[in-house]
């Protein structure tokens, strides 16, 4: 059996300013943006360069009980994370383009990481994991 997670839906409140901050901010790759007339929403989603995994799936909240979650998906904890093969170079130009941390950079036996925010207020670990980390992207 082979199996794998495609897409994380991540509830936006806006369509073009998450792709704004993911494709200016992140250097996120759009990869697909197609309207779906019978839903009347947008089917986008989104890779970080040089992902060849899961993806972020744009997800507008479009009922009032959908609201609330914008920002908030996994109710205040972390829930996404981005592993990176340089996080100095990450850290460094992510706060020069004024993404907020969180948590400042720690050494951690599995590697580097620091937690900061997306635009809705989502929380995100920023990781570069160690050489001999089985899912180290400077060993592949």
């Amino acid at each position: 059996m082979l199996q794998s997670i495609i897409h994380i839906a991540l509830v936006v409140d806006d369509y073009d300013e998450a792709i704004a901050f993911y494709t200016e901010k992140l250097h996120f790759t759009l990869l697909e943006d197609t309207y779906q007339p019978e839903q009347d929403k947008r089917w986008v989603v989104l890779s970080p360069p040089g992902s060849v995994g899961t993806t972020l799936l744009l997800a507008r909240a479009s009922r009032p009980e959908q609201q609330p979650f914008v920002g908030n998906q996994a109710g205040g904890r972390v829930f996404l994370f981005l592993n990176t093969d340089d996080f100095w170079r990450d850290y460094r130009e992510m706060k020069e383009k004024g993404i907020e941390f969180v948590r400042e950079p720690q050494e951690q036996p599995y590697g580097t990481v620091a937690v900061f925010k997306d635009l809705y207020g989502n929380l995100w670990d920023l990781l570069q994991m160690n050489d001999d980390h089985p899912i180290s992207l400077r060993t592949r």
